[in-house]
Order: structure tokens, then sequence, then C-alpha cells
């Protein structure tokens, strides 16, 4: 389990270093055009569609497509990446990603364990396996063991807190990103010489 554990992290890391390299090819294509490589503007069109590659990309990389195994103390899903198995006894954290499309959120769970796996829950089973993973280990926190950092937003929507704290994660969510991607697109710009 322990080299699966390992190629499963170094997809992961690959992924992200995938997307975080399409999210910074604008300042790429600025140099391409600062050395006469590239046309005029190209910095800016290579920016937009990695503005729009990155936040596709970004967000479903370690979320599950297929669940196809459950066992009492793995939850095992095909990613982006490949297959990833979360070790449901070593949770280290879990919390929320919201994202938004065609007026919908769309909720994720993303759970990392101690080998330091990280896989995004979206399935009503998957949300169960983790839930009864969750309430065990805070089950263990109570008699004074170590237990898995669970943010508020999460907590919500495993069905373990009451839903207040679900209404500013999703505020925040939304703002946040927003505010963002207007500062990469001035920044864009800026390089575009616009």
């Amino acid at each position: 389990m322990e080299a699966t554990t390992n190629r499963s992290v170094a997809r992961a890391r690959r992924g992200f270093g995938l997307a975080v390299t399409v999210v910074l090819l604008p300042f790429g294509g600025y140099g391409l055009v600062r050395a006469g490589v590239a046309p005029e503007g190209a910095s800016i069109v290579i920016g937009l569609l990695s503005m729009i590659a990155g936040s596709v990309l970004l967000p479903a990389l370690c979320e599950e497509r297929a669940p196809f195994r459950h066992s009492s103390s793995y939850l095992t899903a095909r990613t982006l990446t490949g297959e990833r198995s979360v070790d449901l006894n070593r949770i280290t954290s879990v919390r929320l990603l919201t994202t938004f499309s065609h007026g919908t959120a769309y909720r994720t769970l993303l759970v990392r364990d101690a080998h330091g796996v990280r896989l995004g829950i979206t399935t009503k089973r998957g949300r169960g396996k983790l839930r009864r993973a969750v309430e065990k280990a805070d089950a263990n926190a109570a008699r004074g063991l170590p237990g898995p950092r669970v943010s508020v937003a999460a907590r919500v929507r495993l069905g373990l807190a009451p839903g207040r704290g679900l209404v500013v994660h999703t505020m925040l969510a939304f703002l946040l990103p927003t505010v963002f991607g207007s500062l990469y697109v001035v920044a864009v710009l800026r390089l575009g010489g616009q």
C-alpha cells in the first residue's frame, strides 16, 4: 500500500504543477513578446485562456470520478491524476471546496490523510463513509487522542453541525475567486500593455 500511496502523491503533485504552470503561462508569453518571438497581445490571449483552464483544472485534480472500492478503512476512487486511496483511520484534515457553474454551487469535501494523499469526495456514498470516519475520530479526540482538523463548513456538509456555517463559507467561496480573478485579469492586461 505504501508504494501505491507514494505513486498517488507523486501523480497529484505533477498534476498540481501542471495546473500552476497553466496559470503562470501569461508571464512566459510576456517574455516571448518582449523577446520579439510572439506578436503583441499574445500574453493577453494566453492569460485569458490560462485563467479559464486553470479555474476548471485546479479544483478537479483530486475530485473523485468513479468510486469503485470502499473498505472499512480506505476510500479509493479515480481522479484526473489517477487512482487515490485515502486512509479513513488516519485523516489529518477535511475541508469544503465550493465552486460555481451555471448558477449552481458544487461542493467537494477535500480529505487529506497522514500519508499526504488528498481526495475530493463528491458522492453520497463517499460522504457517508467520511462522516463515519470523522465521527470515529471525534470520539477518539474526546478520549484525548489527536483528531483531524475539520472545517466548520465541512462539518455542516457532513451533517455534523448546524447549517449556519455554510452561508459564510459560500459567500467567501464566491467573493474570493472573483476578486483574485479580477486581479489576475488586470495583471494580464498590464503585461499585454493595455
